[in-house]
């Protein structure tokens, strides 16, 4: 076992097979421990102790999906739909303008209220008064000219988790969905030259250790610039509602064989670990994270985007998300970056 890990340090590289390996022997002796600190020396490696902040926009709860997970899937009747008109979300960028940050991450369910036409429109309006900004949109499945109108239109980056690289796993979790094109879409916006972003679930039902490895193995093949990954938390209103969650623990794992895999990608401490657990972003900081994202959204607004349930920082104003965070990242010893935190695998193309 370590052997492997050190190999793994040393070369950024397993087969899956080695993979499955390690994940299950992997609370033997001290052996976590020592992931931890390999997944640690890498990013101090290529990142340095910079920690970077993004601005996170939820301006859309309307979903025409309806993945069993997700608090805000189209079957649920129960959500208090929302939306941001354009000039609400260059507001809310206004504000975090002003705060500093120069990455703002726009997001939302499948929502096809919002056109290519107004999608460009609120490219434009936040690009217009920030140009030297980066957006990140985390939209979903869109055709390939979607994607390259909107790229052309201002945005560099953009966040489609691939959920789980396990077709099996995949098509029971997302009943209108395919696979096949969760896969194309990723691809695509790849060759149009966005900073892609993948990530998955960790501790979702029927997950077992292979499905885990299939997803840390197509990472490290895929290679994409961003990747989150966050502990599956049941929502109420959901058909996984009884199901049990993933751990804190299991993530931080995943989190830390991901930097391994894919050194130079930028990891988020997702909210998901900090809802589970007080230090969860900073004890992912710890395992090989280096991205935060604070949320900017309308505090009228943020409960209503419950992906999953009893979701931290919903009441709090952005000045304050942004002073507590900063906070906890230099208490745990890493430097706050608001600067735009580009991919160094984007870079290097």
């Amino acid at each position: 076992m370590t052997e492997l890990l050190h190999k793994l340090f040393e070369t950024n590289s397993l087969t899956k097979d080695e993979i499955i390996q390690v994940l299950s022997t992997l609370n033997e002796g001290d052996h976590k421990a020592q992931l931890f600190d390999y997944a640690h020396k890498t990013r101090l490696a290529h990142y340095g102790p910079r920690v970077f902040m993004r601005g996170l926009v939820e301006f859309s709860n309307y979903c025409k999906q309806d993945c069993m997970y997700c608090g805000i899937r189209a079957s649920n009747r129960n959500a208090d739909r929302y939306r941001l008109s354009p000039e609400d979300i260059l507001e809310c960028c206004r504000e975090g303008y002003e705060l500093g940050y120069r990455t703002f991450v726009l997001q939302s369910g499948e929502d096809f209220w919002y056109t290519e036409e107004r999608l460009l429109q609120i490219l434009q309006l936040v690009k217009g008064a920030y140009p030297e900004v980066a957006i990140t949109l985390s939209i979903g499945e869109r055709s390939r000219a979607t994607y390259e109108a909107l790229y052309k239109g201002g945005a560099e980056r953009f966040l489609l988790r691939h959920e789980t690289a396990s077709r099996e796993l995949y098509e029971q979790l997302h009943p209108s969905m395919s696979y096949d094109n969760r896969m194309e879409c990723l691809h695509t916006l790849k060759e149009i030259g966005y900073q892609v972003g993948a990530g998955f679930m960790v501790g979702l039902p029927g997950q077992t250790v292979s499905h885990l490895a299939e997803d840390l193995d197509f990472l490290h093949r895929f290679q994409p610039d961003m990747i989150g990954i966050g502990p599956f938390i049941p929502h109420s209103d959901t058909p996984l509602k009884g199901a049990k969650g993933g751990t804190v623990e299991d993530t931080l794992v995943m989190v830390a064989m991901t930097r391994l895999l894919v050194p130079k990608a930028n990891l988020p401490a997702t909210t998901a670990m900090g809802s589970l657990d007080p230090q969860g972003r900073e004890r992912a900081i710890k395992a090989g994270a280096n991205v935060v994202m604070p949320n900017l959204s309308p505090t009228s607004v943020r409960e209503k985007y419950a992906l999953y349930e009893n979701k931290i920082c919903t009441g709090d104003e952005a000045a304050h998300c942004r002073s507590c965070i900063e906070m906890r990242i230099k208490v745990s010893g890493f430097d706050v970056d608001m600067g735009r935190g580009d991919s160094l695998n984007w870079q290097a193309v």
